[in-house]
């Protein structure tokens, strides 16, 4: 189980992360966190299986949170303040513990969340969007920051992504180049898989950016890019994606 603590006091959130191992030695902190708008960055990037989160962090509410990012991720709140039991139940909460938070009642919260999940083979990200009628949000545009100054590209200029010297970064259709702080992997996900497809371990593309494609060898296809690829093989697609690829172009 993957978790993460937002607490603003490290003392309490040590104290958890000691108690959560106590129970299960198989939880794994992913990251401690004390403030809104370090918890909402960490979110735009990053996914538990559950989440335990205090209400009054260092730089306000954590429900503010919740109105910056959609989580559908279940809470298990840990605070001192009792009038906030309705409006957390609100927001994903499947406990509501008063601190001191004693070893029982965090036992008694964790058997819930692992009963949910084996119970009904509970997808949470799904449940927690069907019950609030949401549908996945793809991500947008992207803040590309270079010295001082900070660009918003728009997801639609992209042309694709691509790994370079250890690094990412997107190329516009226009044809400049800036660095992300992200993954491929971590793309994939963020990206419409209906525009986007990656077509190998060094490039992830935008359908619109195939200018000509041409059989290769092994069964893989040969991509022409426009804005064109630093490195002619870089455009071929791999030969375990070019099933999926050509599903990809078909649909």
């Amino acid at each position: 189980m993957k978790v993460l603590i937002i607490e603003d006091e490290k003392w309490a959130a040590d104290k958890l992360e000691s108690m959560l191992m106590d129970i299960d030695m198989e939880i794994s902190v992913l990251a401690k966190l004390g403030s809104v708008k370090e918890s909402v960055r960490w979110l735009f990037q990053n996914k538990a299986d559950l989440i335990f989160l205090d209400i009054q962090l260092s730089d306000g509410l954590s429900f503010s949170i919740f109105d910056q990012i959609d989580i559908f991720t279940p809470v298990i709140f840990t605070t001192a303040y009792d009038q906030y039991a309705i409006q957390a139940f609100d927001v994903n909460s499947i406990a509501y513990l008063l601190k001191p938070v004693r070893q029982k009642d965090l036992v008694e919260s964790l058997k819930k969340f692992q009963y949910l999940q084996s119970a009904f083979s509970i997808d949470f990200n799904s449940l927690w969007a069907q019950l609030k009628g949401t549908k996945h949000e793809f991500k947008k545009r992207f803040l590309i920051q270079i010295g001082e100054k900070i660009r918003k590209i728009e997801v639609a200029d992209i042309a694709y992504f691509f790994v370079w010297n250890k690094g990412v970064y997107l190329r516009t259709f226009k044809g400049s180049s800036y660095p992300v702080e992200y993954t491929l992997e971590k793309l994939e996900n963020l990206l419409d898989p209906d525009v986007f497809f990656r077509i190998n371990r060094k490039y992830l593309i935008n359908m619109d950016t195939i200018v000509n494609m041409v059989a290769y060898s092994r069964g893989r296809v040969k991509l022409e890019l426009s804005p064109a690829a630093d490195e002619e093989t870089d455009a071929v697609v791999s030969i375990d994606r070019s099933p999926a690829f050509k599903q990809w172009l078909n649909k």
